[in-house]
C-alpha cells in the first residue's frame, strides 16, 4: 500500500469548558442557580454580591476597553525606599484573553415582585416527624408490657407510609420466636398488639387491606353518627359490590331505599383510604418563578423575575491588583481568577437573554391560552420555538426545563405550555392539552348516575370536529386520574 499526505477539511464542536459551564447553568432551576452563584463567590475571590444599595452600573471605559490603563481609585501610597519596587496597576490587562465587551457587572433584570407577607408571616418548611415516629411515640406512652411493646413496635416497623400493614402476622410471630426468654410468642400476643395499634392516630392505620382500613374508622365514629351503621354494613358485607358501583344490587341487599344507600355511601367516601398520609415526612419544595407575564392595556408583557437569582458584580479592589506582564503565582492567580469571573457573568447574561426569548415566544404564540384558558392551547413543540429564536432544539430544551412562568391564570413550567397536536375534521390541529381540558369539562357536566364512556365522550368530541379514538380519550382521561365511568357512578 502506497503512503501519502492528504487534507481535509472538516467541522468539529469543541466543547470547552465555558461552553460546558453555559450548558450547565442553562438547565439549572432558579433555586440551583441561586446555590451555584453563591458557591461561586465563595470560591472566586473576585466576584462579590452586589448590595441592594450599591450601583451596579459600570461605564464600559471601566471594563478594561480603553488601551490606556486608567486608575479607579489611587492606590497607597508606599514607603518611600521601595517606592521603586512598588508597581500597583489598577485596571484590567487589555492582554487578557477576554472578550473585554462582556460587562463586569451581572445585574439580574429587575420586575415586580408578589404581594409581600403579612408582618409576622413567612415560609416555613419544619421537618415532619416520620408516621412510623408518630406511632412509636403513641406506643411509649401506652400501658403495656415490655413484652407487649416489643410486639407492637415490631407491628409499627412494618406499617407502610399509607398506613396498611405490609407483612403477615405469621410473618411477626417467627421474626420475634427467638426475642424472648423462653423463646416463642404465641399468634394471639401479636393479634391483641395489633389491635392496640389500630387504636392510634391516624385513625385507619394498622389495617390489613382497605375493608378492614374503612371498618376501622367506621368503628370509630360516635355511635349516634347518621347512617353509621348502615355504612358498616355495606362494607363489612358487600364490599365488592359497593366497589363496583352496583347500586341496585346494594339496595336490594341491604333493604335501604334510594336516600338512606346515598347517605350510607357519602359517609364511606369522606373517609380516608391512606391515612397514614396525614402524617409524614413532606419534602416540601416551593417554586420561584422565572417569569413574570402580566397584561398591560391589552398586550402581554413578559419580565424576568429579578428576585430569583443574586446580583453579581467584580470586586474591583481585586481586579485593581492584577498588574501586566507579571508572571509571579499571585498574579496568575488573580489574573485566571478574574478571567473565570468575566466567564461566569457571560454565561449568567446568556442564559437571562435566552430565557427571555423563549418564555417571550411562548407567550406570543399561547396568547389564546392566557385569554381563554387550556381550551384554546394550541399545539407547539420545541422545533417551533427554537427555529423563530435561530437555537438548537436541546438548548430550548435546557431552557424549557424547570423554569416556571407565573401567569394571571397560575404558575406553570415551560414545559407545560407544549403539546403534541391532533388534527381536526376540518383540516385544523388542536393540541393535546386543550383535549385534556375538553375531557374534564365534559365529564364535570355529566349526569353522575349515568356517567358518559369513553366511547361516549369521543363521540361527543367528533361532534366539535375532533377526531380522537377511545383509545386516546382513555389515555387522556386516566393521566388527569379521572375514575372510568363506573367507578365515577354516583347516586343522585
Amino acid at each position: 500500500m502506497k503512503q501519502s499526505l492528504s487534507l481535509r477539511l472538516g467541522q468539529q464542536m469543541a466543547m470547552t469548558p465555558q461552553l460546558q459551564q453555559a450548558i450547565r447553568l442553562m438547565q439549572l432551576s432558579a433555586m440551583e442557580l441561586n446555590l451555584e452563584i453563591r458557591e461561586a463567590v465563595e470560591t472566586n475571590p473576585m466576584l462579590e454580591l452586589a448590595e441592594d444599595d450599591d450601583t451596579v452600573d459600570v461605564p464600559a471605559e471601566d471594563l478594561g476597553s480603553d488601551p490606556e490603563w486608567e486608575r479607579r481609585e489611587d492606590p497607597p501610597s508606599p514607603p518611600e525606599d521601595e517606592a521603586d519596587d512598588f508597581v500597583v496597576d489598577v485596571g484590567i490587562p487589555e492582554e487578557l484573553p477576554v472578550d473585554t465587551s462582556w460587562d463586569d457587572v451581572y445585574q439580574a433584570p429587575s420586575a415586580p415582585t408578589g404581594p409581600a407577607l403579612p408582618d409576622g408571616m413567612e415560609f416555613d418548611n419544619p421537618a415532619a416527624e416520620s408516621l412510623t415516629d408518630h406511632l412509636l411515640w403513641q406506643l411509649n406512652l401506652a400501658p403495656m408490657t415490655a413484652r407487649g411493646k416489643l410486639v407492637a413496635a415490631a407491628i409499627v416497623e412494618a406499617i407502610d407510609a399509607d398506613g396498611m400493614l405490609q407483612v403477615d402476622l405469621e410473618d411477626i410471630v417467627e421474626s420475634l420466636a427467638d426475642a424472648f426468654d423462653p423463646p416463642g410468642i404465641s399468634a394471639d400476643e401479636v393479634e391483641a398488639a395489633l389491635a392496640l395499634v389500630q387504636q392510634f392516630e391516624p385513625v385507619g392505620v394498622g389495617a390489613r387491606d382497605l375493608q378492614e382500613c374503612l371498618l376501622l374508622q367506621l368503628d370509630q365514629l360516635p355511635p349516634d353518627t347518621a347512617y353509621r351503621d348502615d355504612a358498616i354494613n355495606l362494607v363489612s358485607g358487600h364490599f365488592e359490590r359497593l366497589a363496583g358501583s352496583d347500586f341496585n344490587a346494594l339496595a336490594r341487599a341491604c333493604k335501604l331505599d334510594v336516600e338512606a344507600l346515598r347517605r350510607a355511601i357519602e359517609l364511606i367516601r369522606s373517609l380516608n383510604p391512606r391515612p397514614g398520609a396525614a402524617v409524614g415526612d413532606f419534602d416540601c419544595e416551593y417554586i420561584e418563578p422565572d417569569v413574570f407575564v402580566s397584561k398591560d392595556n391589552g398586550r402581554w408583557l413578559v419580565e424576568l423575575n429579578g428576585d430569583s437569582v443574586p446580583r453579581l458584580r467584580i470586586n474591583d479592589a481585586y481586579a485593581g491588583l492584577v498588574r501586566r506582564a507579571d508572571s509571579s503565582d499571585d498574579n496568575t492567580f488573580l489574573r485566571n481568577n478574574l478571567q473565570d469571573a468575566r466567564w461566569f457573568l457571560k454565561s449568567l447574561q446568556n442564559r437571562n437573554e435566552t430565557l427571555l426569548k423563549v418564555a417571550t415566544e411562548i407567550v406570543e404564540r399561547q396568547r389564546g391560552f392566557l385569554d381563554h384558558g387550556e381550551e384554546a392551547m394550541k399545539p407547539l413543540v420545541l422545533a417551533d420555538i427554537a427555529s423563530a429564536i435561530g437555537m438548537h432544539e436541546s438548548t430550548i430544551s435546557r431552557v424549557t426545563t424547570r423554569k416556571y412562568m407565573r401567569t394571571p391564570r397560575g404558575i406553570f413550567e415551560l414545559k407545560y405550555f407544549f403539546s403534541s397536536h391532533v388534527a381536526t375534521a376540518t383540516g385544523g390541529e388542536i393540541s393535546s392539552t386543550a383535549i385534556r381540558a375538553l375531557i374534564r369539562k365534559v365529564v364535570a357536566g355529566e349526569n353522575p348516575n349515568r356517567p358518559l364512556s369513553d366511547s361516549r365522550i369521543a363521540s361527543m368530541l367528533a361532534e366539535r370536529n375532533i377526531d380522537v379514538a377511545r383509545r386516546t380519550v382513555a389515555k387522556y382521561r386516566e393521566s388527569m386520574a379521572i375514575p372510568s365511568s363506573n367507578a365515577r357512578k354516583r347516586l343522585v
